[in-house]
Formats: C-alpha cells, sequence, structure tokens
C-alpha cells in the first residue's frame, strides 16, 4: 500500500490518501474532497471544482492523470 497527501494531488492540505494503485489513490482524493466541501471546507472547494472539470473532460484531464500515475509509480 501507498500513500500520497491530498496536497501532491492538487489539494490544500497534507491528509494522506492511501491505495494499492494509482486509481484507488485518485478515488480516495476524489472522496476525500467532496467530504470535506460538504463539511463545510472552504479550503478545498477550488480542488473540488477541478476534480468535477476533470471527471467531465476525461480526455483533457489525461495529463494530470498520468503525471499522477508516474509519481504513485515513483513511490517507494
Amino acid at each position: 500500500m501507498k500513500s500520497m497527501t491530498c496536497r501532491e494531488l492538487g489539494g490544500p492540505c497534507d491528509t494522506d490518501l492511501h491505495g494499492e494503485t494509482a486509481d484507488e489513490i485518485i478515488k480516495a482524493q476524489d472522496r476525500h474532497l467532496r467530504e470535506s466541501v460538504h463539511s463545510g471546507d472552504t479550503d478545498h472547494v477550488p480542488a473540488h471544482e477541478e476534480m468535477k472539470k476533470r471527471w467531465k473532460h476525461p480526455i483533457k484531464a489525461m495529463g494530470w492523470y498520468n503525471d499522477t500515475k508516474k509519481a504513485f509509480a515513483a513511490l517507494p
């Protein structure tokens, strides 16, 4: 299992997110952003908006996705 922080994925905090794959980490980030915004954390709103755009325009977001997968693969 590897971990990345919310900040490493474009968010505003250092919450650790865990997963066996880059896709699991990305899904954990999505959940974290949704839950943070839902609980009233305004610091996470910009990253949450970016996440929503990313899923609406997947071809355009492939750069971010590929960068995240490379960063995940480079983790020990």
